[in-house]
């Protein structure tokens, strides 16, 4: 393995649920992969004949160093999803054998092992990150509690696993079930303690509740802890080319790639932090082509997006054609 991407071979391929498989991913060469934390995540490279480059990002679901994980290989769980030509390409075309590069694991949802207690939120999807945390934290003995929320049973991925493992701690939330009762997060926080802290991934309302339920009960924000998965990419989008003016290079975006991962896959070294457009750390000043940006960040101002002078690279994109930037 060379520099921050690693070659890997998809040595397995599980189905979990109707929509959701597990891949296995061994080193190439066999050798050992640098650890993941609970939390972490990996940025899939791949390529589609039909839609050029495409970078995803996946939880590492359990991290390394448990008893079932070896230190050669990961593995990620991979919802097809029918807008996402991504997720889709890989469902159509990974087997055992396809050949792949992987980065190095980045983590920006850490488990705390200082914490007293954990509330562990998963809702469908999201539950991959929170899984490893659940292996974690039961592995090592800590209190915590798990909810698992989901429309149908059937839909959840590691739900059978995720309730052994959590045992009277943990508990499902079937909301397409008539005989369930709603979710409330309010009553929820409100029976923990005060040294819990909480984590949450999977859909945005689901996470905008569980972070309101706490302001509303007066909670530090600290104290809830969140990852989201993005919506990907929209139906009409293109693939476009950005020009850095200032260094003269030019940069194929594909249709199923950000900007900015476009940029790291290219070696241009980048400020990033949240890659969904909340941090305000990666914007980047526009020269031409400003009026044309379909701005998909919840950091810039209304007026910022209309002046069409910065995007956030990490979301942001134009319809085709070329994109002129400041760097």
């Amino acid at each position: 393995m060379h520099g921050q991407l690693i070659d890997m071979v998809v040595a397995d391929v599980r189905q979990l649920t109707p929509r959701i498989r597990e891949y296995l991913l061994a080193s190439a060469d066999g050798s050992p992969l640098p650890r993941g934390a609970p939390g972490a995540h990996v940025e899939l490279h791949t390529h589609s004949d039909h839609s050029g480059p495409i970078v995803r990002h996946y939880s590492l679901v359990g991290g390394l160093g448990l008893a079932d994980d070896r230190a050669d290989h990961y593995r990620i769980a991979v919802q097809r999803e029918d807008r996402q030509r991504g997720s889709a390409h890989i469902h159509d075309t990974f087997a055992p054998g396809t050949r792949l590069k992987v980065s190095r694991p980045k983590n920006n949802f850490p488990l705390d092992l200082r914490d007293r207690r954990s509330l562990l939120i998963a809702g469908g999807i999201g539950i991959t990150p929170i899984y490893a945390m659940l292996r974690s934290l039961a592995r090592r003995g800590r209190p915590f509690e798990l909810v698992y929320a989901g429309r149908m049973q059937a839909q959840l991925a590691y739900a059978a696993e995720a309730m052994e493992l959590a045992g009277a701690a943990g508990r499902l939330h079937i909301s397409g079930d008539p005989a369930t009762e709603h979710l409330d997060l309010a009553a929820l926080l409100a029976a923990q303690s005060d040294d819990t802290a909480v984590y949450v991934c999977g859909p945005l309302p689901m996470i905008e509740a569980v972070h309101g339920a706490a302001r509303t009960l007066g909670w530090p924000d600290a104290r809830v802890r969140s990852e989201r998965f993005t919506a990907g990419p929209a139906p009409d989008d293109a693939p476009f080319a950005v020009e850095l003016r200032r260094t003269g290079r030019t940069v194929e975006v594909g249709r199923d790639t950000s900007i900015l991962d476009a940029l790291t896959a290219s070696g241009i070294d980048v400020l990033s932090d949240c890659r969904r457009g909340e941090c305000g750390l990666c914007p980047l000043p526009v020269l031409e082509g400003g009026e044309r940006i379909s701005h998909r960040d919840s950091y810039l101002s209304d007026e910022e997006r209309a002046g069409g002078d910065t995007l956030c690279i990490c979301v942001s994109r134009v319809p085709g054609g070329t994109l002129v930037l400041d760097a």
